[in-house]
């Protein structure tokens, strides 16, 4: 892979990445929200969707093609 191209990839990001920390949950490059409320999100994917379940769910960050989810997790599937 050449320089040019690397820095291309990494502006140019396209693949979905979740990261889960402590009552956090980043999404980034998600293409919908399919449900909301306190104990369940749905979000939409490119091909797939997470839906997280818990309790005092939170969209804390929404921008075009990130979220940030926070609460009490207790479950994460992935369809």
């Amino acid at each position: 892979m050449s320089i040019i191209s690397g820095i291309k990839s990494y502006i140019n990001e396209d693949d979905t990445k979740l990261t889960i920390v402590k009552n956090k949950i980043d999404i980034v490059n998600y293409n919908d929200i399919g449900h909301f409320d306190s104990e369940k999100i749905i979000v939409k994917l490119t091909n797939s969707e997470v839906i997280i379940k818990g309790s005092e769910l939170a969209i804390s960050k929404l921008l075009k093609d990130e979220i940030l989810i926070t609460g009490k997790f207790k479950t994460l599937e992935f369809r």
